[in-house]
């Protein structure tokens, strides 16, 4: 029996049963299909127009913004994965929903934009990732991977317990989301869907049909990539998230004979060792070191990650194609996301965590037909604080006063109100942890990024200014230089107000009872 059979049967019970659907009913409200990466750079999406736009294209990506509207202000409020999806679900900074890091489970028992559109008739489901350690609230049907979750054969978690699926993690998301909304959805409400794919997530294992992909390309290098961190202070300076040190050969760059996993077939590891095996053996006898070494291993990183994309890619194109086939793509709000930004060679890095560029910008696509103008392009500044109240303005739903975020309807509608932000707030607090990234808290406009590193468990503290007009690159901290006192002082003034806005803890949640000793939360 095929997975998706099973999988029938396992919500056979739960789906309401498929009915014609009345055309009023339909039209009434707009159907929002939110699709979801994991790890994915704005810089990998060819519409964004960055270095590897001609290398990598995304042709189905690019085709969401070529007909709606492509957001390059977009960023996140926590760079991270299970905290940002608790922040798309909730409208709330971690500090409030809870979930502040990847540790520990969400509390699903709170409000958030699915429930809200369930209560007002909407039919809802999610399928791929969840990541949240809590079994999903609010969806009529889920399908989620475990945790991280597989590329290859992976488990689902249903309402009836675990289920396995053989194929690649991305096709077989999309499959059970084409599923849904074929068969198991109930055709007379609107709906709300979420696919959220574990692509490209590290250890970016590439789907068969893309193991020679690349194979000959030479991507370019970003100009950071040996970047020393003179500029910049104690965490840029220890941090563990480097190509050079800490990427390995054997896990990340599949530089072992046989590369087998146990979740693979015979058959798909003969796939794998017959595409990688030769290449292996060609880097065992150029024995590169030094930035020779590094150059190498950005090479494969970026092949591998790009293979991922394209899997990603293909599918939201198969996902396009049927809202059109099924004549539901006229009134369907398609929206592409990632849960942050990721490192692709810039600084040396991979991953994300940090409130530098690459790491704290995330990729936004909005396709509205009849309302969004093709092919428009937005700067404001926006967050995924604000995809929740987005979903509920979209669907005529009143947003709660809860929700921190704000409805990009407007924006969406060509509308910018007077009152738009000038200011984010982004707040990131999982150390010690894998990474070794500092605990910080900053507030970023479209010209300067005011930063404050900090120990929760001591009184050390470092701020880092950046004047993101001459230093888009976020080279060289220019604070404690006499020529940006006001700035300093200026953005101070602002970071204080939006932590009283956002009603931010003076310690961070997760700080033991005995720390009264300082109460150091405040700039």
């Amino acid at each position: 029996m095929t997975c998706l059979a099973r999988a029938g049967l396992v919500l056979a019970a739960l789906a309401p049963a498929v009915r014609p659907s009345p055309a009023a009913a339909e039209a009434a409200r707009p159907n929002i299909v939110f699709i979801f990466s994991d790890d994915h750079a704005y810089q990998a999406i060819s519409a964004y127009g960055d270095r590897l736009a001609k290398a990598a294209p995304t042709p189905n990506l690019d085709r969401i913004a070529r007909e709606g509207m492509l957001f390059r202000g977009a960023c996140v409020t926590n760079s991270i994965c299970a905290p940002s999806r608790a922040v798309v679900l909730t409208g709330k900074h971690s500090h409030l929903n809870g979930k502040i890091d990847n540790r520990g489970a969400f509390d699903g028992s709170q409000p958030t934009a699915p429930k809200h559109l369930q209560a007002a008739g909407y039919a809802t489901a999610i399928f791929g990732k969840w990541h949240l350690a809590s079994d999903p609230t609010g969806f009529d049907a889920w399908e989620v991977l475990p945790g991280q979750g597989d590329y290859y054969n992976p488990d689902f978690l249903t309402p009836a317990g675990k289920i396995r699926c053989e194929g690649y993690v991305t096709d077989v998301i999309t499959d059970k989301a084409i599923d849904w909304l074929k068969t198991k959805r109930d055709p007379a409400k609107p709906f709300f869907l979420m696919v959220h794919h574990k692509a490209p997530h590290r250890p970016w294992e590439p789907a068969l049909r893309h193991l020679h992909l690349f194979k000959d390309t030479i991507f370019h290098e970003p100009e950071t990539l040996f970047d020393d961190y003179s500029g910049r202070g104690t965490a840029a300076k220890t941090q563990d998230m480097s190509i050079a040190k800490t990427m390995t050969l054997p896990s990340d760059l599949k530089v072992r004979t046989p590369y087998h996993n146990k979740r693979m077939t015979p058959e798909q590891a003969q796939a794998w060792d017959a595409a990688y095996g030769p290449v292996n053996e060609a880097f065992r006898r150029a024995d590169p070191q030094g930035q020779d070494l590094v150059r190498w291993k950005y090479q494969r990183y970026l092949q591998d990650y790009l293979r991922c994309i394209r899997a990603v890619d293909e599918n939201v194109g198969r996902l396009l194609d049927y809202l059109d086939e099924a004549k539901l793509a006229a009134n369907t709000v398609v929206i592409y996301s990632s849960d942050q930004g990721f490192y692709l060679g810039e600084h040396g890095w991979f991953d994300k965590r940090f409130i530098y560029r690459e790491s704290f910008r995330t990729p936004l696509l909005v396709r509205w037909p009849g309302v969004v103008k093709a092919g428009a392009e937005n700067d404001d500044l926006v967050q995924n604080l604000d995809y929740a109240p987005t979903f509920l303005d979209l669907a005529g739903v009143p947003v709660p006063a809860e929700m921190q975020g704000a409805s990009l309807r407007p924006l969406l509608e060509g509308r910018r109100p007077a009152d738009w932000r000038t200011s984010v707030y982004y707040h990131y607090y999982e150390f010690p942890a894998v990474h070794a990234v500092r605990r910080h808290y900053g507030v970023v406009t479209k010209d300067f990024k005011l930063v404050r590193f900090y120990d929760a468990a001591s009184d050390w503290e470092e701020w880092e200014l950046y004047d993101l007009k001459k230093d888009p690159q976020e080279m060289a901290s220019v604070y404690g230089d006499p020529a940006y006192a006001k700035v300093v002082e200026a953005l101070k003034a602002e970071l204080a107000r939006l932590r009283v806005l956002y009603r931010v803890p003076e310690l961070d949640p997760d700080a033991p009872k005995e720390a009264e000793r300082g109460k150091r939360g405040g700039p």
